[in-house]
């Protein structure tokens, strides 16, 4: 189930409820084995991913499109309170593997009769057409995340 997408100029919020208990949720978020499903726009295959789930721990998700172009996404953990919230930073790695601008994103699991809300904000774009780009990113993603939980 999808809810409007709240945003302003340079952040974007997603609220999301999935038929499945929040500890689940929280795990396809962070296990290795689980993110290959569901991770990136449709058209988009991991090559690989990495996780290390602590402050200060880093992430990084490789992929290629259906194109054969390949890209990264790097960061960093901020914060983990399992399963209720997972805070982290977010860029984009560019050909040499160097990150670009960093954005913030905090994710909210809450439990709800069996279900999960998911409240996903990210923030601080520098511009809207890089927060559009993101907003289809992470939609197509959330429906693919859906789609998995449904599988397992």
């Amino acid at each position: 189930m999808r809810d409007p997408t709240g945003t302003t100029r340079h952040e974007l919020s997603i609220t999301r409820i999935f038929d499945a208990p929040r500890e689940l949720v929280f795990a396809v978020w962070v296990q290795t084995d689980h993110i290959p499903h569901w991770w990136g726009p449709r058209g988009y295959a991991t090559l690989s991913c990495e996780v290390d789930l602590r402050p200060g721990g880093k992430w990084r998700v490789a992929s290629r499109h259906e194109d054969g172009s390949d890209t990264a996404e790097t960061g960093v953990i901020r914060e983990v309170d399992a399963p209720s919230r997972l805070v982290l930073t977010h860029a984009w790695e560019d050909a040499s593997g160097k990150p670009g601008p960093a954005t913030i994103v905090t994710i909210t699991f809450v439990e709800e009769d069996g279900k999960t809300k998911m409240i996903f904000h990210q923030a601080s774009f520098d511009t809207v057409e890089v927060r559009d780009g993101h907003e289809l990113g992470w939609n197509e993603s959330f429906d693919m995340l859906a789609e998995h939980l449904a599988e397992i």
